[in-house]
């Protein structure tokens, strides 16, 4: 096993930039549509998985929005978090910070009680049994109009003690962060942590809003970035994350070639960049194979490797305590494998 691989493996690292629903495996969608009587446009999970190629970020939603429908009562939530824990297990994701997406279920008729206690079992179960902490990142989809995301917002007051933080998400171009100031501003007002996607498919642009209009605490993707000198130099001395999600960005064809990606570019011109799987069932792979995808594509270093472990803690929502001691054992496992 190269120096590389073993760093990947036994690193303990963080995921922020994970969509629960994103990880439902097509194996799981048929079992599920089985469970809950519900038909599918196909016959087998393998003739599903092969609809898994996507020319934008459009095409990918339409599939996404159909396999969700899979999800109907609280077992089955539960159920599709805790095969997302155990892959954290594998993977030696010791903190997960995931996001959901209330309005895709309620809008169908699914309570957002349903939905929200069915992960939030999941996770309290994983902090017992595999002891991997988590937060919960409520999304609204910015496709809908504010009104929808305010009235999932007061849907949602019952049980803001099970979330952390909210986002923004879905179809990015046409929708700009600027749509949904008053839906952040109630968030903010009640101690939530804030993020959104931005400049994923939307322009540079999208990330101002999201920092001044917005005031969010991460962006999620951010990779467009670099199309703006000036906000590369901003955002790298604000600290601020960007939950990068490489094997999402050419899946989707933000890049058509991991060889352009520029996550190290950004890395070394001190942007707080990570690595994170997205919708890891349908783009090829959960945190480490992200990993390793870089390392296939773009060669790094063994200290580029541990600075995107170290990002990945210094940009979650942990304690400083927590921080710290994580940040302790990255540097403790660095030293042993690169010592071997």
């Amino acid at each position: 096993m190269s120096v590389l691989e073993q760093l990947i493996t036994k690193l303990p690292k963080t995921e922020l930039h994970l969509h629960i629903e994103g990880t439902l495996e097509p194996e799981m969608v048929m079992a599920l549509a089985a469970r809950n009587g519900i038909s599918m446009p196909y016959a087998t999970s393998q003739e599903l998985a092969a609809k898994y190629e996507f020319g934008n970020l459009q095409e990918f939603l339409d599939l996404y929005y159909q396999a969700t429908a899979v999800l109907v009562v609280e077992q089955d939530f539960y159920d599709l978090t805790w095969a997302y824990l155990l892959r954290c297990q594998e993977d030696n994701v010791v903190h997960t910070e995931i996001f959901f997406d209330p309005q895709s279920h309620t809008d169908r008729g699914v309570s957002f009680e349903t939905v929200v206690k069915g992960i939030t079992r999941a996770l309290e179960d994983a902090r017992e049994k595999l002891n991997i902490e988590s937060k919960l990142i409520m999304c609204f989809l910015r496709h809908l109009p504010e009104s929808s995301a305010l009235a999932t917002w007061e849907e949602a007051q019952p049980w803001l003690s099970l979330i952390d933080g909210v986002g923004l998400d879905s179809s990015e171009r046409d929708f700009p962060p600027s749509l949904f100031e008053r839906v952040f501003a109630k968030a903010r007002e009640k101690g939530l942590k804030v993020v959104a996607h931005a400049g994923e498919e939307g322009p540079s642009d999208y990330i101002v809003q999201a920092l001044d209009l917005l005031q969010v605490d991460r962006i999620d993707h951010g990779v467009r970035i670099t199309e703006d000198d000036a906000l590369m130099d901003r955002v790298a001395q604000e600290k601020v994350a960007l939950t990068v999600c490489p094997l999402s960005n050419t899946k989707l064809c933000v890049y058509d070639d991991m060889a352009k990606h520029p996550i190290f570019t950004l890395l070394d011109r001190g942007l707080r960049v990570m690595v994170n799987s997205d919708d890891p069932a349908y783009f090829g792979g959960y945190v480490n194979e992200n990993y390793r995808a870089l390392v296939t594509s773009l060669n790094p270093s063994s200290e580029q490797i541990i600075q995107l472990v170290r990002n990945s803690i210094l940009a979650s929502f942990m304690s400083d305590e927590l921080k710290a001691h994580w940040l302790e054992e990255v540097s403790k496992t660095a030293e042993q494998v690169l010592g071997e």
